[in-house]
């Protein structure tokens, strides 16, 4: 089944695949410029990945009977299900810079009782500060030297007298009262890119978007609405797994949670 989306003027239409043969609800399209200088389509904040069971009934499905490809049966049967060309939501994705990280060293941030701040290694010459809102989720003896899920490219902000240069990646309930930090396989190394899909599209993951790039064309914004965690708690964007060379990413506990 497809989706289309007209963009305005004589703009080509947008045409939007699932593998797994669900239908997705339509989007409009924003431009967004390559570093080759081609612009392609990308929709704005409405979902993409809408399930079947959320439509009428009677909405027509055609091969109706494909087996549908989830990401759990790809990582038990050890074949991981790899995204189709063009999808709009896997290419801005993979202009974000996902990386593993290891916290050096976390604190109580002094002018703000909802923030730590953290020492983060991402694989560069020095580390970088972070802040982060946890502080009345996680207990901060748990943030000390571990292994997290770093947005990288995103623009510093000054939090409050300290510049925040990224973003742990988290899992949270619809009620925002459970928040648990994406967990990366404990062989994953600080600074590893991370992507989605499977094995091979390491291999093909575009140069990432500068901090500039994806605030002006909210890049992040455009992805976030489609990163959820499965019943298995493995994060995911749409059906595809989030990964390191070690394996996929989870959260500890939070099951079909949004992820931010």
């Amino acid at each position: 089944m497809a989706a289309t989306a007209a963009v305005r003027g004589s703009a080509p239409l947008l045409s939007v695949f699932s593998a797994s043969r669900r239908i997705l609800t339509p989007t409009w399209p924003i431009l967004f410029p390559f570093a080759n200088g081609r612009k392609r389509a990308f929709g704005c904040l409405v979902p993409l990945f809408t399930s079947i069971r959320s439509l009428s009934s009677s909405s027509p499905v055609e091969d109706s009977a494909e087996v549908s490809y989830s990401p759990v049966d790809a990582v038990n049967s050890e074949e991981l299900w790899c995204p189709p060309v063009g999808d709009p939501v896997m290419e801005a994705a993979g202009l974000l810079d996902i990386r593993v990280g290891r916290i050096l060293k976390a604190w109580r941030h002094p002018e703000a009782d909802s923030l730590y701040v953290e020492e983060v290694d991402v694989g560069e010459a020095e580390p970088r500060t972070i802040c982060s809102g946890l502080v009345n989720h996680v207990p901060l003896d748990s943030l000390q030297d571990i292994k997290v899920v770093v947005l990288a490219n995103l623009k510093p902000r000054n939090m409050r007298g300290i510049k925040s240069n990224g973003m742990l990646m988290a899992a949270s309930d619809a009620s925002h009262l459970n928040v648990e930090l994406l967990i990366p396989p404990d062989d994953s190394a600080p600074g590893e890119r991370i992507w989605f899909g499977c094995e091979e599209d390491k291999t093909k993951q575009p140069n990432a978007a500068t901090p500039n790039q994806v605030q002006k064309k909210k890049i992040w914004e455009f992805v976030q609405p489609h990163l959820k965690t499965t019943e298995e708690c493995m994060a995911v964007l749409g059906e595809l797994p989030m990964r390191t060379s070690a394996g996929v990413i989870k959260s500890n506990s939070l099951k079909k949670a949004n992820i931010s």
